[in-house]
């Protein structure tokens, strides 16, 4: 019996692998110190597509426009030749790196040294930047530090009052919710933000079905409240926050009656919120995608951490700020190198001390370290502008997770290169010229970092499966190829971790003091840890400062922003897109899992049954959802759990069934995530807009 993770949300539950005769099982580790043997159920089949018929065991090469098996010699060879061949004519910035959020730590830092030592390139980011770079931008900006969590979760039972806003924990991280339940039975107020009741909501005291898009408003109302009725903590704000006199003026200023008109939410709901919380002795504040997936998405969080910071909210137990990270290690993906702005350790790739230090543990001049990049949906521009022309994509899938699907398909063809190193073919892979077979969750051992901070240790539990190779030793492999020995001759994970510890030593997240052996003894160990006698910092700010250089925390005002892609007669519904339980990301390994595919084998469009009878559509029936920018048939599902003016779809499907057709490319100016929470779009029953569009067919021949 041997102890491995979860490979899939950020909770990152432990369970046991018992291998019998000649199929393996999985139980849960009553053990673990953050979910004590809870699991869902996509955690509890995670090892059954790893170990199906559909695992990639070999490389694939694009020959005569079909991908065959070859030999890791032919593979690599093949990758030699098309990255200089590129490098040659168009420079060393014409190949591109696109990561992934499930990647372990050690492979994130390791995909990062390779793309910009042994490619030389600029051009590095990754899936997270969807998942979520916007509260991450938020927090640094306010705090001066970005970690998912500023609290452990043992401390969410001791919060008063707890406001959820855009997340659906129920669904999304559903081990996550003991801490909520616990919490409401010790007494505290629940209060849920979403446009659905969705099981998340049914917990809740208070839910605000918000119209989406109005966050920014819906928390200027808020904060209204609060400074009007006097629940600010005056001292804490003038000892440790800058710009609270601005924030506190604007409020003051802001008009109910628009207020109102942009959330959709009556003015005696806002205020009874803004009480509930203001009055609360510890308060605690959760956003995510629903929050931060808009084109103003890093305001938004801001405004709530104005709320949180305004009611002295933070560094102590029960009250703080949580981003609910969507990945498995969304949170150290981004911390060591995989963002295209950011280098190891959480240093900033254009200071020239953050540099130099990283210069120096690679080996490199820092003149030869490249400059920042574009982020991950950037890169498609970059490609149809032809500054890139190979990619490799390391453990994604972006023909289905970015918007706009028919642009980003139009951009990978017109590569001349395009490497995929992946479990299983996935979208992204079908279009690939070389595939190579990666390694799983129960074969590579590494470190994941989760929401909470708690840097913990995954241990492969069975071998690498015949003619595939952990992650990092593809990494190694291509950087010789290319010549690049140097730095690449790590011959274990353990020994890339060692050489992380270094890079990350005096940066924001510093991993320095952290170790296999001290993850091993105290089951996981929190960052910062500047020091191997250092604890870990579990509780962030309890000395009440923050990581900017005066030690305070910053606040800015919130104007209400309108959605710059207006509703109109033509396309007067909003589309909102998220997850559901069985299923995750891009579905690529829940799709191949028969007791997950069973429950929940297609994607849906829900909507309000009022909506539904005013555009002519019926329940169970195949609708076409059309957006400026695509169309969709997908089977209705009515509910009257949705805002009558919203639809919503999840996005585990590619293919005909892919919602990102449809979702808009805006993005947000800070932190460039895009717009997946807010897209215009009309609905009509799919029969009747097919002979629609043959007449129009007709008419134009």
């Amino acid at each position: 019996m041997k102890q491995t993770q979860c490979p899939y949300c950020s909770i990152q539950c432990t369970f046991h692998m018992v291998q019998e005769e000649h199929f393996y099982r999985a139980s849960p580790n009553k053990q673990d110190p953050v979910v004590h043997g809870k699991w869902c159920a996509k955690g509890m089949h995670a090892h059954v597509p790893v170990l199906g018929e559909e695992r990639l065991q070999t490389p694939l090469l694009r020959q005569k426009g079909k991908l065959v098996p070859v030999s890791w010699e032919t593979a690599l060879h093949w990758f030699q030749a098309n990255v200089r061949r590129i490098q040659q004519e168009h420079g060393k910035d014409a190949v591109g790196v696109y990561g992934g959020g499930s990647l372990t730590n050690e492979n994130a830092y390791l995909l990062g040294k390779f793309a910009r030592v042994a490619l030389g390139t600029r051009y590095i980011d990754y899936n997270g930047r969807y998942c979520m770079s916007s509260a991450a931008a938020a927090a640094n900006q306010t705090f001066g530090i970005d970690r998912g969590f500023t609290n452990p979760l043992s401390d969410l039972p001791h919060a008063q009052c707890i406001l959820l806003a855009g997340t659906n924990i129920a669904e999304c991280q559903p081990t996550l919710m003991p801490y909520l339940l616990q919490a409401k039975a010790n007494g505290a107020t629940l209060i849920t933000i979403d446009p659905r009741k969705t099981n998340t909501t049914k917990i809740a005291h208070r839910h605000l079905s918000i119209r989406p898009g109005s966050d920014a408003a819906l928390v200027n109302g808020l904060l209204k409240t609060i400074v009007e009725e006097g629940y600010v903590d005056w001292e804490f704000a003038q000892a440790h926050v800058d710009g609270y006199e601005a924030v506190v003026t604007h409020v003051r200023n802001i008009c109910w009656t628009e207020v109102e008109r942009i959330t959709g939410l009556p003015k005696e709901d806002i205020q009874q919120v803004a009480r509930t919380f203001g009055q609360a002795a510890t308060g605690f504040i959760l956003t995510a995608r629903g929050v931060e997936q808009q084109p103003n998405g890093v305001m938004n969080v801001r405004n709530y951490l104005n709320l949180l910071l305004l009611t002295g909210n933070i560094g102590k137990k029960g009250a703080g700020y949580g981003a609910v990270t969507g990945q498995g290690n969304g949170q150290g993906g981004r911390e060591h190198g995989q963002k295209a702005d950011q280098l190891p350790g959480y240093r900033h790739i254009d200071h020239p001390d953050h540099r130099r230090h990283i210069a120096d543990i690679w080996g490199i001049p820092e003149s030869e370290l490249p400059e920042k990049g574009v982020s991950a949906y950037e890169m498609f521009d970059k490609i149809l502008e032809g500054d890139i022309q190979s990619l490799i994509v390391f453990a994604s899938n972006p023909v289905v997770s970015s918007p706009h699907v028919h642009r980003v398909k139009a951009a990978l063809r017109q590569l001349k290169g395009l490497v995929v190193v992946d479990l299983f073919l996935s979208e992204t892979a079908q279009m690939a010229d070389l595939v190579l077979p990666g390694s799983s969750h129960l074969e590579d051992t590494g470190t994941i970092t989760t929401l909470e901070g708690r840097v913990t240790l995954r241990e492969a539990v069975i071998p690498s499966l015949p003619g595939t190779k952990q992650d990092w030793e593809i990494m190694q492999e291509m950087a010789h190829a290319l010549g690049k020995e140097k730095g690449f001759r790590f011959v274990n994970s353990e020994e890339i971790f060692e050489e992380l510890r270094r890079a990350s030593q005096g940066g924001v997240a510093d991993y320095s003091g952290i170790s296999y052996q001290r993850i091993r003894q105290e089951q996981g160990v929190f960052w910062p840890c500047p020091s191997e006698n250092d604890p870990g910092r579990k509780r962030l700010f309890e000395d009440r400062c923050f990581y900017h250089t005066d030690g305070k925390a910053r606040l800015v005002p919130v104007a209400h922003t309108q959605p710059q892609e207006q509703l109109d007669r033509q396309y007067p519904l909003v589309l909102t897109t998220g997850r559901i339980t069985q299923h995750y990301l891009t579905g690529v390994q829940t799709r191949r899992t028969p007791a997950l595919l069973q429950k929940a084998s297609e994607p849906f469009v829900q909507m309000h049954p009022a909506t539904a009878e005013k555009w002519g559509v019926k329940d169970g029936e195949i609708v076409r959802i059309t957006s400026r920018r695509g169309t969709v048939e997908l089977r209705v599902q009515c509910t009257d759990s949705i805002r009558e003016d919203t639809v919503f779809v999840p996005f585990h499907w590619g293919e005909e069934q892919c919602i990102n057709r449809l979702t808009s490319p805006l993005l947000d100016p800070a932190s460039r995530m895009p717009a997946f929470k807010y897209c215009a779009v009309r609905i009509e029953p799919a029969e009747a807009a097919s002979h629609k569009t043959k007449e129009l067919a007709e008419i134009s021949s």
